[in-house]
C-alpha cells in the first residue's frame, strides 16, 4: 500500500507539474501581447512549486539521513540558478521535465517491485476446513494448523502447502512454478499454496503452517533479491554520490572561469546551470537498477528465484555447467521399459510382479506397480510375502512360491536365468529383475531411471547460448551413468560416475579454477556443491527449504528449459546494463561538450538529460517482458517416455468416492 501511496503523490505531483507549465507557456504569450506580468509570474511560481518543492524535499532528505549529495539537488540547484539569471521560463521546463521523468522512473521500478504484491494476492483468505465432528466450515487460511484437513473445491486455491488425502484432479501450478501445463494430482501428491484448483474436489491435509509456506518463502525470497546489490548496481551507487559532488564543484568552478573570463555574472550563472544539468548522472544511477528489477521480477512470475542482482550478473558469465543426475537431468523416478515373458505373455507375468511386489516399498517396485496400473493389469494374489535382503521378495500362491528378484535370489531358488533371451537383459546398462515361481524363471523386466524429457533440449540451448562446457556428476554405475549420458548428447569425458559428495565438491572446485561454474542439483544431497559454485541452482525447489536455503538459483518446477530461460534472461540482462550505460555516458559527454563550446541552450540540455534517463529506464523495462519461454507444446517427447500416456482417473468413480468421504 506504501507503494502505491508514492505513486500516487507522484503522480498527482506531476499533473500539477505539467498543469504548471502549461500556464507558464500560456503567460509567456501572453506577456508577448502585453498582458500583465502578474499572470506569468503566478504560473511560473506554481511550477517551481509543484516541481522544486517535492525534489528539493528528497534532496533534503537524503542529505541529512544518508549524508549524501542527491541529484534532486543538482536539479533544484539549477532551476534556483536558471530564475536568479532572468530565466525562470527555462527552469520550469527543467523542473517539469524532472518530475515526469521521476514519475516515470517510480512507474517502472514500482512495477518491479510489485511482483511480491502480486505474489501476496494469490494467497486465498479463507479455506473450508473439516472439523473434527466431520463438518466444514469456513475459516481464515491464517488459522489453519499442520494436519488439518481442507476441501478444495473446483476453482478453489490451495490455501497451504500440504499432501491430497482424497480426490483426483488437475491443478494449474503457473503461479508457482511458471509451469502453464496443469498438472494431474493423486493421493499423496503435494500441493502448493495458491495454485488453482481445475476440477473435481480434493482434501488437503496441511502439511506446513501459512507462514513457511513455499509463497511465503518465494515473498522472502523476491524481498530480500531486490534489497540486494548487484556489483555493477553498488558500482553505479558509488559512482552516482561522487559524480554529483564532482559536478556541483564542476558548476562552481565553471562559473567561476567564465566570469573571469570577460562574461557577466548572469551569463555566467547561465552556463554554470546548463553544465550542471548536462552533466547530471541521472542515467547512469538509475540505468543499472531498473534493469535488475525488472529481470528479477520477470524471473519470479516465471518460476525462477533469484537471490539478488549478483545471482544474475554471475550467471550471464557462467561458461560451464555441472549437474547431478539423479532427479535433475532424470526424472528420478524408476520406470519399467522392458517387460521379457518366456512364454509370450507379459501381462500375465506383470500380474504376478506387481501382486508379490504390492507391499513393497522398494523404488522398483513402484514402478512396476505403475506399470501394471498403467497396462490395467491387476495383480495376482499372493500370501506371505517375504524380504530376503540383498536378493528379492518371495511370496505364496497356492502350493507354490512367486519370487522376483536378482540372479541372487534366482540362485538362493535354484532357477536357472541362462535363457538367451534373460541373457540379453544382463548386458543393459538397467536393473534387472527376474520373476519365477519355484525353480522355473517365467521371465524378466527392467527398471531405470530415465532422463527428463526436457533435459535434451535444454543442454542444447545451453551450448547455443555460449556455454562451453557440460558435465554430469552421479555417484551411480558407470553403465547406467553413460546410458543416461549417451541419451543427452554427452560426451565421455563429460560424464563422471561412482562419485561420493565430497568428490562433486571437489570437482567443481576443479571446474571454477578454469572459469566461472555453474552447479544444478535437486538441492537436498548436492548443498555442498551447490554452495561451492559460483552459481548454486536448485532443480524442482518447490517445496524444498534446503533447496531454496542452499542454492543462489532455485527453479521452482521441475522443467529443465526453465535454466536455458534463466540463463538467456542473465544474458540478455547483461546486454541491456552494457547498452544503458554506454548510452548514458554517451549522452551526457555530449551534452557537456555542447555547454562547454557550442553554447547549448539550458532547454535543450534539460531535453536531452532527461530524455535520456526515461530512455534508459524504457530499456530496462523491457526485461519485464522475461526470457522467452521454450513452450512444452513445441518440444518432442522424449523417445521412451512418447508411449507413456499420463494415467487418467475414472471420473465416475472418482466422484463415487468423494461422495462417499463428503
Amino acid at each position: 500500500m506504501m507503494t502505491n501511496a508514492k505513486l500516487d503523490a507522484a503522480t498527482m505531483l506531476t499533473a500539477a507539474a505539467v498543469a504548471g507549465m502549461l500556464a507558464a507557456v500560456a503567460a509567456l504569450f501572453m506577456r508577448q501581447g502585453g498582458a500583465a506580468e502578474t499572470v506569468s509570474f503566478i504560473s511560473l511560481a506554481a511550477v517551481y512549486v509543484a516541481g522544486g518543492v517535492p525534489a528539493a524535499w528528497r534532496a533534503l532528505e537524503a542529505l541529512w539521513r544518508e549524508h549524501i549529495l542527491d541529484i534532486d539537488l543538482l536539479m533544484v540547484v539549477a532551476a534556483v540558478a536558471a530564475a536568479a539569471v532572468g530565466a525562470p521560463f527555462e527552469g520550469a521546463v527543467l523542473l517539469t521535465l524532472f518530475s515526469v521523468s521521476t514519475t516515470l522512473e517510480d512507474r517502472a521500478l514500482g512495477r518491479a517491485r510489485r511482483a511480491v504484491e502480486s505474489l501476496m494476492a494469490l494467497r486465498p483468505e479463507t479455506a473450508l476446513r473439516r472439523q473434527a465432528d466431520g463438518t466444514v466450515s469456513e475459516v481464515r487460511a491464517a488459522d489453519l494448523i499442520v494436519g488439518d484437513v481442507v476441501i478444495l473445491r473446483p476453482g478453489a486455491r490451495v490455501p497451504a502447502d500440504g499432501v491430497i488425502a482424497g480426490g483426483y484432479g488437475a491443478l494449474d501450478e503457473a503461479s508457482i512454478t511458471g509451469e502453464s501445463i496443469p498438472v494431474r494430482k493423486e493421493p499423496g501428491a503435494q500441493v502448493f499454496e495458491a495454485t488453482v484448483n481445475l476440477d473435481g474436489v480434493l482434501e488437503v491435509t496441511v502439511a506446513k503452517p501459512v507462514d513457511e509456506s513455499t509463497v511465503a518463502r518465494m515473498i522472502q525470497l523476491v524481498t530480500e533479491a531486490q534489497a540486494a546489490k548487484a556489483p555493477s548496481e553498488q558500482f553505479s551507487a558509488w559512482f552516482g554520490q561522487r559524480y554529483t559532488i564532482a559536478v556541483m564543484a564542476g558548476a562552481a568552478l565553471a562559473f567561476a572561469s567564465f566570469y573571469l573570463f570577460g562574461r557577466d555574472w548572469e551569463d555566467a550563472l547561465y552556463r554554470a546551470a546548463t553544465l550542471l544539468v548536462a552533466a547530471s548522472p541521472c542515467a547512469i544511477v538509475i540505468s543499472v537498477p531498473a534493469a535488475i528489477l525488472s529481470a528479477l521480477s520477470a524471473a519470479a512470475r516465471r518460476g525462477v528465484l533469484f537471490k539478488g542482482g549478483a545471482a544474475l550478473e554471475t550467471l550471464a558469465a557462467v561458461d560451464t555447467f555441472a549437474f547431478d543426475k539423479t532427479g535433475t537431468l532424470t526424472t528420478g523416478k524408476a520406470v519399467v521399459n522392458r517387460v521379457v515373458a518366456l512364454d509370450g505373455d507379459e501381462d500375465g507375468l506383470l500380474g504376478l510382479l506387481s501382486g508379490v511386489e504390492a507391499h513393497s516399498e522398494h523404488h522398483s517396485a513402484a514402478a512396476i506397480r505403475q506399470e501394471a496400473a498403467r497396462r490395467s493389469i491387476a495383480p495376482a494374489q499372493v500370501e506371505n510375502v517375504v524380504t530376503r535382503p540383498s536378493a528379492g521378495i518371495v511370496g505364496e500362491q497356492g502350493r507354490s512360491q512367486l519370487w522376483a528378484g536378482n540372479p541372487r535370489l534366482a540362485a538362493q531358488m535354484g532357477a536357472s536365468i541362462d535363457d538367451p533371451a534373460l541373457a540379453e537383459l544382463a548386458q543393459d546398462s538397467q536393473t534387472v529383475i527376474y520373476v519365477g515361481r519355484d525353480s522355473t524363471v517365467l521371465g524378466a523386466v527392467t527398471v531405470a531411471d530415465e532422463a527428463r524429457a526436457t533435459s535434451l533440449e535444454a543442454l542444447a540451448a545451453l551450448r547455443t547460448g555460449g556455454v562451453h562446457r557440460i558435465v554430469m556428476m552421479t555417484g551411480d554405475r558407470h553403465p547406467v551413468a553413460e546410458r543416461i549420458g549417451a541419451e543427452l548428447g554427452l560426451q565421455p569425458n563429460e560424464i563422471h560416475a561412482d562419485m561420493l559428495p565430497e568428490d562433486k565438491v571437489r570437482m567443481v572446485g576443479e571446474l571454477a579454477s578454469t572459469g566461472k561454474v555453474a552447479f544444478v542439483g535437486d538441492g537436498v544431497n548436492d548443498a555442498a556443491a551447490l554452495a561451492r559454485a559460483d552459481v548454486g541452482i536448485a532443480m524442482g525447489a518447490a517445496g524444498s527449504d534446503v533447496a531454496l536455503q542452499a542454492a543462489d538459483v532455485a527453479l521452482l518446477s521441475e522443467d529443465m528449459r526453465q535454466l536455458a530461460d534463466a540463463q538467456q534472461l542473465a544474458k540478455r540482462t547483461a546486454r541491456i546494463i552494457r547498452q544503458n550505460l554506454a548510452f548514458a555516458m554517451l549522452a551526457m559527454v555530449v551534452l557537456v561538450i555542447g555547454g562547454l563550446f557550442f553554447e547549448l541552450p539550458l532547454p535543450l540540455a534539460v531535453i536531452g538529460h532527461e530524455g535520456g534517463t526515461v530512455l534508459v529506464v524504457l530499456n530496462g523495462f523491457r526485461l519485464l517482458a522475461g526470457p522467452k519461454n521454450l513452450r512444452a507444446e513445441t518440444t518432442p517427447p522424449h523417445p521412451r517416455q512418447a508411449a507413456r500416456p499420463a494415467v487418467s482417473v475414472p471420473r465416475q468413480a472418482y466422484s463415487r468416492k468423494i461422495q462417499r468421504r463428503t
